[in-house]
């Protein structure tokens, strides 16, 4: 089910998340029930205010907090995020990002229905979609609703980039069969996976009002909320879908520095080299600097000072970030031959399968490897259209 949108008032921001709809005009959906909360930092109203505090403020008994990966201040960048309780409401919160991934019967005991409510970024590997399927599929389970609260997709609703999924790959970095970059919503992904993966649950969406597939964040007057550690601005945002999948190799993608996901970097790299093989990328500058990561959660490189490759959006919508991290790969291999080294399964997980990354061992370009996608995507395309909730 979704719900319709109110109007933004001429003097508040254009777009208004899914929290602000439903304290205005939706507010019977959970009066008088026991709420459970999944969100963390970046959930909050237009004006950003918390949801913990709008819902309070506005009489809900909010029984207990569930939080996703970097916990609910998002500020842990660790393997393990422990349960705790909210200092200011006293109220429980229960991690899904340490012991369990999902809300076990005993954390749901005292909630009628669960309410949805994190910043998505707009690619298949950020973990916030699967924690909320996770749980989707226990609240169905235990058969308590479940409403996600929408919010933009930062990087807009319309480009849809990279390789789709292998089923044989999904993990916790990737549940379902969509491609890198998707272009849809948290609440579009939630009623995409309810079907696919066969969850079946009683899922409402409440819809952000306002927003048009085509905005970017940066366009919609919300404030900016870092949704972790490492993607600090929409330019780190933007670069994710693409050079997330170096984590799966040698390299440093900048983790423990301002500058995570605009940077490639590494002892042995020659950056004057890999520009070189690398050439042109359609709306994309590419610069040579030097960085050193501080106690990176990756482990990769602390402390040393790294020569690297840095990135630099010129023109959003020509740029295609899984085309820029196929024709750097191939670039880093051509300059590199002897050097760089993939983590199989961490690459084949954020890639979606093996495939890419056997392209890059068997000498073939990020060109080739980037149109052997284009098929999957058009189909995918096609698919989505039936979850878009935005036009």
């Amino acid at each position: 089910m979704v719900l319709g949108c109110v109007a933004a008032a001429p003097s508040q921001p254009a777009v208004h998340p899914g929290i602000d709809v439903l304290l205005t005009d939706s507010l019977h959906l959970i009066t008088g029930r026991r709420v459970g909360l999944l969100t963390n930092q970046t959930g909050v109203d237009a004006g950003g205010v918390s949801d913990l505090t709008r819902l309070l403020g506005a009489g809900i008994q909010v029984t207990a907090i569930f939080s996703p990966e970097h916990g609910y201040r998002g500020a842990l960048d660790q393997e393990v995020v422990e349960h705790g309780v909210d200092s200011a409401s006293n109220i429980r919160i229960w991690s899904l990002y340490g012991d369990v991934r999902a809300p076990t019967s005993d954390m749901l005991l005292d909630i009628d229905i669960l309410l949805v409510d994190l910043h998505d970024i707009g690619a298949r590997p950020y973990t916030f979609i699967s924690t909320a399927l996770l749980t989707m599929q226990s609240a169905q389970a235990q058969r308590i609703p479940v409403i996600i609260l929408d919010r933009p997709d930062p990087l807009g609703g319309v480009h849809v980039q990279g390789p789709v999924l292998d089923r044989a790959e999904s993990s916790f970095v990737g549940m379902l069969p969509v491609p890198i970059r998707h272009g849809m919503t948290l609440g579009e992904l939630a009623h995409l996976g309810n079907e696919v993966l066969g969850i079946q649950a009683d899922l409402t969406v409440v819809p952000a009002s306002g927003w048009q597939r085509d905005q970017w964040f940066d366009q919609t007057g919300l404030p900016w909320v870092r949704p972790s550690p490492n993607l600090p601005d929409l330019e780190s945002a933007t670069h994710y879908p693409g050079l997330v999948v170096f984590e799966g190799t040698n390299l440093s993608v900048g983790r423990g520095t301002p500058i995570a996901f605009q940077v490639v970097g590494a002892p042995w790299l020659d950056p004057a080299a890999v520009r070189a093989w690398l050439g042109q990328v359609p709306g994309v500058a590419v610069a040579d600097t030097v960085f050193t990561p501080v106690a990176p959660a990756d482990g990769k490189y602390a402390h040393e000072r790294l020569p690297a490759i840095k990135v630099h959006v010129t023109d959003r919508g020509t740029y295609d970030p899984t085309l820029l991290a196929a024709r750097l790969l191939a670039a880093i291999r051509d300059a590199h031959p002897d050097r760089l080294a993939f983590n199989a399964r961490t690459f084949d997980r954020l890639a979606g399968s093996d495939r890419w990354r056997l392209d890059v061992l068997a000498g073939r370009s990020g060109e080739e490897t980037w149109r052997s996608w284009q098929l999957g995507v058009a189909e995918f395309t096609q698919v989505r259209e039936a979850y878009l909730l935005y036009r």
